[in-house]
């Protein structure tokens, strides 16, 4: 049992806080973000971001990728923010990238799909 332990503890540790952003959160320019970005992933699915009633640094998303529906609140930071499985970041030219780690069901294994979204 110790060692199941140890191997999570290790796990929660590496996990994606090995560089962790030392920026505060600081109010965004919300006609940046509000509108509907949309796009295709790198496996040709498509996708649409909904970002509205963007305050500060928040804001109200709604993703959409086939079949799927997330809504969240979001906190806008460094030019991006995360809804559920998926990273938005703001890039230049009104374009968004949006990264989306699945996990397939029968083999549980983890992989990222990456996608290039523009504001309709």
């Amino acid at each position: 049992m110790a060692d199941i332990m140890s191997v999570l503890a290790s796990g929660y540790t590496a996990a994606g806080l090995l560089n962790p952003s030392k920026t505060p959160y600081v109010n965004v320019d919300a006609k940046l973000y509000e509108g509907t970005w949309s796009g295709t992933y790198s496996n040709t699915k498509k996708f649409a971001i909904t970002v509205s009633n963007v305050q500060g640094f928040r804001a109200q998303v709604k993703y959409q990728s086939e079949g799927t529906i997330k809504y969240q609140t979001v906190l806008i930071k460094d030019g991006s923010f995360r809804i559920g499985d998926s990273k938005f970041t703001l890039g230049s030219n009104g374009s968004a990238s949006i990264r989306t780690a699945i996990t397939d069901p029968v083999t549980s294994q983890t992989s990222l799909i990456t996608g290039t979204a523009k504001r309709d």
